[in-house]
């Protein structure tokens, strides 16, 4: 067992093996190192002023993603390399990204700046051909400006990352990489007493034992949710087991079943898997949370929160997902709708883990499609999150997996509207009737601050009468605004 955690900070190797277990990444930066570049803005990974950016081996590869530090717990950077602001300027001067920003005057009081220079710096190293003002703007949607504008950012950005790479992490990128490697192992990490402590097990028996020998612990994954309890709820989490480091835990493959998530496979890795499965689901994931969000956070840790609003499961739920469950008493699979309960209520044992998530392939008959509405596009919280799976045959609907959130204190199904819609026939629009007068038996939501009852009532019966209709394929009627982000400005919209 290792007792301290191990990571790169410009260009040498760092141990640390005292810290409390909830420790931000952000706050050891600017109390413990006084790098005071980062900053705190929202303190819950909204406005990207804390981004820095971690460097990480991903198939062999080095490759620099995007973080919020004030979310992100000391300990969860154990293998990584570091790089904040204060290290890009090289001994000839400024990085090119913080070149082109003075130059093309990117910045005006400065706060947010850094956290734009981190994003940008992780877009230099992705080395995107082609790339467009779309793809910066989508790039930089975690990162929020009050006072320069956008526009001088993203010329910024265009001018420094259509540049070949020549910054000082380029030039040493095999030296990274082979120190990276040398910080790999198979030892367990625990910091702290049987009391209080921070722990990141590296196989998964290890990871059964410990949590059945202390049940009261944290599991983190991603920490982009309990990140939160920390900096805004104020939450004492006096132990908490990292799942991040358990060989296995973050694989995803593709066979002829289907595809399996590793329930600790962020949505950064996770994404090329997905977006296979349909264009409508890649879609959605571009508009959960941020590229910073997207980089940290988990498909598991979204599931197991269980949370009625979140993104993924009713997508899941739709296409008919299982999920595994594993404790040192064995494993065991269930559908997922079956593991939402009621609100803040799992179907999960004690000491049990969620280990993965299995997606059957969508059959040729079956057609997908899912829609967020939020009131702004991107990185908003979901009033109502549809997702559909319909199959026909003949022109006529053979099943239906209709799945909502925010609908209900639990991501759930409209059963009775997918009973009426059996044996119903596209070409007959009358028909569809009853099914969309089932949705006000399915659901009675809830009025909060997001939007009322009524509202989603009658923009999930939208939905429905939507999906029916682009699966008709009657072309007739323009059901989508695309590629035109630049001109939503406000009020809800549908991907």
């Amino acid at each position: 067992m290792r007792t301290a955690i191990r990571f790169l900070r410009k260009g040498k190797m760092v141990e640390l093996d005292q810290f409390e277990p909830t420790t931000t990444l952000l706050d050891y930066l600017r109390l413990e190192e006084r790098a005071m570049g980062t900053k705190e803005g929202c303190g819950e990974g909204d406005c990207g002023a804390c981004t820095i950016a971690l460097g990480r081996l991903r198939n062999g590869r080095l490759v620099y993603e995007p973080v919020n530090s004030c979310i992100l717990l000391l300990g969860q950077i154990d293998g990584c390399e570091l790089v904040t602001v204060e290290d890009l300027a090289g001994p000839d001067g400024l990085h090119p990204v913080q070149q082109a920003l003075v130059e093309l005057h990117g910045s005006q009081c400065g706060f947010c700046t850094p956290g734009f220079v981190m994003s940008l710096f992780t877009l230099y190293h992705s080395r995107r051909p082609g790339l467009t003002r779309q793809d910066v703007t989508t790039w930089i949607a975690g990162n929020l400006c009050r006072c320069t504008g956008y526009r001088l950012i993203v010329d910024a950005a265009l001018e420094a990352c259509r540049k070949d790479l020549n910054d000082i992490f380029y030039l040493r990128a095999a030296e990274t990489t082979a120190r990276l490697e040398a910080l790999h192992d198979t030892r367990d990490v625990f910091i702290g007493t049987n009391d209080k402590f921070f722990c990141a097990p590296e196989s998964f028996q290890s990871l059964l034992e410990i949590y059945a020998e202390h049940p009261d612990a944290t599991l983190v994954s991603g920490a982009t949710d309990v990140g939160l309890w920390i900096t805004k709820h104020l939450k004492e989490l006096p132990k908490v087991i990292y799942l991040g480091r358990v060989n296995g835990l973050s694989t995803c493959y593709n066979d002829e079943k289907g595809i399996r998530l590793g329930a600790a496979a962020s949505y950064a890795l996770a994404e090329s898997y997905l977006k296979t499965i349909d264009p409508d689901l890649e879609n959605a994931l571009t508009r959960i949370g941020s590229r910073q969000v997207r980089a940290s956070g988990t498909i598991g840790g979204n599931i197991a929160n269980g949370s009625p609003i979140g993104d993924m499961p009713p997508m899941l739920i739709a296409l008919g997902a299982e999920i595994e469950l594993q404790s040192i008493r064995g494993r065991r699979t269930l559908p997922l709708e079956s593991f939402f309960i009621d609100y803040g209520k799992q179907e999960i044992a004690e000491n049990e883990v969620l280990t993965s998530i299995h997606i059957p392939h969508l059959a040729r008959q079956d057609h997908f499609r899912a829609y967020k509405i939020t009131k702004r596009f991107d990185q908003d919280i979901s009033a109502v999150m549809a997702a559909f799976c319909i199959s026909l045959k003949d022109g006529r609907v053979q099943r239906a997996r209709l799945a909502f959130g925010g609908m209900a204190g639990i991501p759930k199904r409209a059963s009775t509207a997918e009973k009426a819609l059996l044996g119903v026939s596209l070409d007959d629009p009358l028909s569809w009737q009853a099914a969309l007068n089932a949705m006000e038996t399915d659901f009675t939501p809830l009025s909060d601050m997001r939007a009322s009852g009524t509202y989603r009532r009658d923009v999930a019966r939208g939905l429905l009468k939507k999906a029916l209709i682009e699966i008709s394929e009657n072309t007739s009627v323009n059901t989508r605004v695309q590629g035109q982000r630049e001109q939503l400005a406000g009020g809800a919209h549908a991907c």
